[in-house]
């Protein structure tokens, strides 16, 4: 649905974005992630047909977007970091304005009755858009670009402002949005993103750092597929056993409670050894209390993307 092909943007002797190219399938939500001034924003507004991008093409269900910018934007709904709100127009008025700028083609009232519902603006509908609260204001731009129900939505910082009842609502509303359309959604807040998004992209300084699922970028980072185990028994007793099966690289005691002992099992890379682990401990008669994977939390990936400690190619890992 969306397809970016080696991208880039100058503002004179900088590079805010540097050849970038990467795609979003259809009904797949994309969480575009990096620091300030790392170029998500230069890219989500050549997306847009906002600026335009120095080298490079982006195409939105097939059409340039350069070349064709009046179909591309027909199928994209945009939400700013600062929504695009008329202060002085109601909320009614307003979604009828859009409405008519997009030129839709949907039954007017009950089409903006759905959108309404959808992000809980009902009771605000005829109020004047300068009396809302900040996080209304934030629905109603988020009303905005579902009008014309566009495939593609580009969301940027979505929930600023919002309580954090408002926030888990809106989360909830975009998870929905994704089975019927293509997300593009660009947060500083990395829970978030881990909430909702299928595939994460992290760009940095104007080039793209990763390109993957959240849980393969952290078994990519980590470099070995490492558990922590709680076990009761006697640690010769268990690590023998442990170090026995094939691809354990390490066992290492971590603590030891009342006989509960604490581990952290490495083995190589790929390798899964949870079942293994299981029947070798039952031998053994030391029963396995906890055990769980000991992946990168999101916050580490991103850390460890941008702050220079790494990075990661999917084709070099391939």
């Amino acid at each position: 649905m969306i397809e970016v092909q080696n991208l880039s943007k100058h503002f004179g002797d900088k590079k805010a974005v540097d050849d970038i190219s990467f795609v979003v399938n259809d009904g797949e939500i994309l969480g575009f992630l990096g620091p300030n001034g790392a170029g998500k924003s230069t890219t989500m507004n050549i997306l847009t047909g906002y600026i335009s991008s120095t080298d490079g093409k982006a195409f939105i269900d097939g059409v340039d977007i350069l070349e064709n910018p009046i179909k591309a934007k027909k199928n994209i709904g945009y939400l700013p970091e600062l929504p695009p709100l008329y202060m002085d127009m109601t909320v009614k008025e307003y979604l009828n304005f859009i409405y008519d700028l997009k030129k839709c083609k949907l039954p007017r009232v009950s089409h903006l009755k759905d959108i309404c519902g959808l992000v809980k603006i009902e009771h605000v509908y005829n109020r004047i858009i300068r009396n809302l609260s900040k996080g209304y204001r934030q629905r109603v731009g988020l009303a905005q670009a579902l009008v014309g129900n566009p495939p593609v939505l580009i969301l940027d910082e979505p929930t600023v402002g919002l309580d954090p009842k408002q926030i888990i609502e809106i989360r909830s509303l975009i998870k929905r949005l994704g089975k019927n359309h293509t997300v593009i959604l660009s947060s500083h807040i990395l829970s978030e993103v881990q909430a909702v998004c299928d595939k994460i992209i992290v760009i940095n300084e104007g080039k793209i750092v990763a390109d993957d699922t959240e849980t393969n970028l952290s078994d990519k980072l980590t470099g070995a597929h490492i558990l922590n185990a709680k076990i009761e028994g006697e640690y010769d007793d268990i690590a023998r056993a442990v170090l026995d099966i094939e691809g354990v690289e390490v066992c290492k005691q971590i603590n030891e409670r009342d006989g509960v002992l604490e581990l952290r099992i490495e083995s190589t890379e790929g390798t899964d050894i949870r079942r293994e682990l299981f029947f070798e401990m039952a031998k053994i008669n030391c029963p396995i209390l906890e055990i769980k994977g000991a992946e990168l939390s999101l916050e580490d990936i991103f850390l460890k993307l941008t702050i220079g400690e790494g990075s990661y190619d999917e084709e070099e890992e391939a």
